[in-house]
């Protein structure tokens, strides 16, 4: 099959096998060129196959050297269309780590399901006994509650009153105003049963009653707070309130990991051309200009930059430094004050006919293709290719 991108939307809905494996392998390469870091052995990643998921699971691998069990929920392939992104990621992620004799098995179904959860209890006791580390990584625009078995559905938007800002299109470099409506009361608390700490606490309840965790585990779920200029949509819009909830919660799973001497955290992370981010209205043209200013400040930092320093400098170093209320800060760079006043200080001047000179549009472009596996150099894409790959150890 020859796989070209085909859009819906701002999200693609093809993916190509060769350069999903070219995205393992660089971040593989990476974490090598970084050097072995003494941490967790049996690693527990939910939503493990994209973004910081993959990263984490590749930086548990390959840095720790520690077996991992991956959930997501992605799509096998079929006669006519290929799998998801996530499908080939994980196929090569699991190609490499058993090439290097290190364990990885993984489970494709609903995370938020009671019956995914009962299956990676049982393979965890099966293979591993126990685990030391519970990455949370799920992004999803809807759940079925598993009690009340309720379908919950999120929404991104602001709150309180319209939100009348710039974003771009980066198939075409327009950059146009867009307006969105406030969500109501209704649209705010669905958004924080979906992406809120509900799923985390229930995940870390159902370890903990199996005895599934390690003395001293520790658990880490990402989130993101962002500049000034996209708190509208971001910190103060509906995800915002979710993210509100899923900090909250730590002190819930701190409370049920207590006889254990374990720990939950949140990590606050710097802003990245993800799935999510794509899909999100004003903050493409952040990120863009973010890039820009980062790259030239020499502080820019990838997914993969990211998990592995907050695995080597915080997770599992002598000190982990918090702020002032127990978050891990990746996103210090990001919020750096003279950053931030340049990015304020372009955003203003930014139009259609200059975003590709003050921006760094023409990554943050090439970036979201790379996420499925498109716009790699050494692929060539008019040649036919295998589609119909299986993961090497899934349930």
């Amino acid at each position: 099959m020859v796989i070209k991108p085909k859009f819906k939307g701002f999200i693609c809905t093809t993916s190509h096998p060769e350069g999903c494996k070219q995205t393992v392998i660089n971040q593989i390469n990476y974490v090598k060129h970084m050097g072995k870091i003494k941490g967790a052995q049996n690693v527990l990643i939910i939503g493990a196959s994209t973004g910081y998921g993959l990263a984490s699971r590749i930086v548990s691998a390959f840095g720790l050297n520690a077996k991992t069990i991956g959930v997501f929920f992605e799509r096998e392939a079929t006669e006519n269309k290929p799998a998801s992104a996530g499908w080939y990621n994980t196929v090569f992620f699991e190609k490499y780590a058993h090439l290097e004799g290190i364990y990885a098995k993984s489970i494709n179904g609903d995370a938020f399901s009671l019956e995914v959860k009962q299956k990676t209890i049982d393979l965890i006791k099966k293979d591993l006994g126990k685990v030391d580390l519970v990455i949370y990584s799920v992004a999803a625009p809807k759940r079925i509650d598993p009690v009340k078995n309720e379908m919950y559905n999120s929404v991104l938007k602001p709150i309180g009153k319209s939100y009348v800002e710039k974003t771009v299109d980066f198939h075409t470099n327009e950059v146009s105003y867009v307006t969105l409506e406030p969500a109501t009361e209704f649209e705010i608390q669905n958004t924080i049963k979906v992406m809120g700490g509900e799923d985390w606490l229930l995940w870390m309840k159902t370890l903990v009653e199996n005895d599934c965790l390690c003395e001293n585990a520790k658990t880490v779920a990402y989130s993101y707070l962002g500049s000034e200029l996209t708190y509208p949509i971001y910190k103060n819009g509906t995800i915002g309130k979710a993210k509100e909830h899923l900090e909250k919660t730590v002190k819930d799973i701190d409370e049920i990991l207590k006889s254990l001497n374990g720990k939950a955290y949140v990590s606050i992370n710097k802003a990245l051309v993800t799935q999510a981010s794509c899909a999100i209205p004003v903050v493409s043209l952040y990120i863009s200009l973010l890039y820009k200013v980062m790259k030239e400040k020499n502080i820019h930092e990838d997914t993969i930059h990211q998990i592995y320093r907050l695995f080597k400098d915080y997770l599992y170093s002598d000190q982990l430094f918090l702020d002032s209320e127990g978050r891990i800060r990746l996103d210090t760079f990001e919020l750096r004050e003279d950053v931030q006043a340049e990015v304020k200080k372009l955003w203003k001047e930014i139009t259609s006919e200059n975003v590709t000179t003050l921006t760094d549009i023409s990554s943050f472009r090439k970036e979201f293709f790379n996420l499925f596996g498109f716009e790699y150099a050494n692929v060539n894409y008019d040649e036919d290719v295998e589609h119909k790959l299986n993961i090497p150890s899934i349930f």
